[in-house]
């Protein structure tokens, strides 16, 4: 008797299935009454519910196609992570302070993800602002990869720059603006790193001139200024107005070709490329030629006395290099397009050099005029 108990076989448990079926309808508390023979001839003619396929796309749960929830709280994360919202990080530093997420994540203000949905309609004229319809998401991309916004204000500069020289601008009429509007600028900056609404509101307006980096450090404007001003208040007239184009012209050609090409080329140090320094030789050498060549004696008229050029069409030897040669002035001096083309390629080698070096860790707005104004007037002191 106890051994039938040990070994007796436990009762099967009722499982209800998701769908009742009528039978559930009549039981209570597991209860079941009598059933008569028309009942349960109506039970027997019921159909089963359909078998649900659980697996119908295969064995990886993965690709099965899902309902997207549409609960309010799963939609409010999902668009958290998407990358349409500004990224802020309070816990690593000050509170409130613009920095870029661990995740990649660039900062909000500055990332095309965040931008105003109404500003980025008007300007596709389409119903996707966000990024729909893939050719705005791809041009979106391009224009903030490529920094086209701080691109067109580096070039104008140089533009800027020859429209001066043109309508008789002095180097010792523009150096104090230039000085005059640096102190504003490096005061607002020191201002907006020390408050968070200032800084928030300086990047909404300012936020497509800048780069991620310049959240939290200084603007580059301040380096360009400064650098501008050491070129105009320090060096020949036409070496500085030269320095300033180098800087405005073979910089924005070298970030150019170098972000599309430099990935094929080997790299002359970080961030810089051997097709971004060739783009800047190349550039450099059109500019000096163009300037020298044709635009600086179109106006000869404005660079008399103090504001001579350096440059006067000719290149010689040292006296004591063509002593040493035993060569007259006239055989170890060269005149003309020859003399032209010398310094047009050094100014094109300067710019390059002067655009891959890193000096210290400072702005590149600063050491390129300043690189390139040091470069030209040694080269002018020694052979012009």
């Amino acid at each position: 008797m106890d051994s039938s108990k040990q070994y007796e076989v436990p009762h099967t448990p009722r499982v209800i299935s998701p769908s009742p079926t009528p039978s559930d309808f009549s039981a209570k508390d597991g209860y079941f009454g009598p059933t008569t023979r028309s009942a349960a001839r109506k039970n027997r003619r019921a159909p089963s519910p359909p078998r649900i396929d659980e697996d119908s796309s295969g064995s990886d749960p993965e690709k099965r196609a899902r309902a997207r929830s549409r609960s309010p709280m799963l939609s409010s994360n999902r668009r958290k992570i998407s990358g349409l919202t500004a990224v802020k990080k309070t816990g690593a530093g000050k509170k409130g302070e613009l920095t870029i997420s661990s995740n990649g994540t660039i900062n909000g203000h500055l990332s095309p993800q965040a931008a105003n949905k109404n500003y980025w309609r008007e300007m596709s004229r389409s119903p996707s602002p966000l990024g729909l319809i893939p050719i705005h998401q791809e041009w979106r991309s391009f224009i903030h990869k490529h920094e086209i916004p701080r691109k067109i204000l580096h070039v104008s500069i140089g533009f800027l720059t020859l429209a001066l020289y043109c309508t008789g601008r002095q180097s010792d009429q523009i150096h104090p603006v230039l000085l005059g509007l640096l102190i504003p600028i490096a005061a607002t900056d020191v201002i907006r790193h020390k408050y968070y609404s200032v800084n928030r509101f300086y990047i909404r307006c300012l936020g497509a001139l800048m780069r991620e980096s310049e959240v939290d450090g200084w603007n580059g404007v301040i380096s360009y200024l400064l650098g501008a001003w050491i070129v105009l208040r320090f060096c020949p007239k036409d070496i500085g107005v030269m320095s300033v184009l180098l800087l405005s012209w073979c910089d924005t050609a070298a970030s150019t070709f170098g972000r599309l090409w430099g990935h094929r080329t080997w790299r002359v140090r970080k961030g810089k490329s051997l097709a971004g320094s060739i783009a800047a030789t190349i550039t450099g050498i059109i500019t000096a030629a163009l300037f020298w060549g044709w635009l600086g004696p179109l106006f000869s008229s404005y660079n008399t006395n103090e504001n001579a050029f350096a440059f006067q069409g000719a290149l010689a030897l040292p006296a004591k290099a063509r002593d040493t040669l035993g060569l007259s002035v006239a055989e170890s001096s060269v005149t003309g397009y020859v003399a032209l083309g010398a310094v047009s390629v050094w100014a094109g080698l300067v710019a390059s050099g002067s655009e891959a070096i890193d000096l210290f860790g400072w702005d590149d707005n600063l050491t390129i005029p300043a690189l390139c104004g040091a470069g030209l007037w040694a080269f002018l002191r020694v052979f012009g």
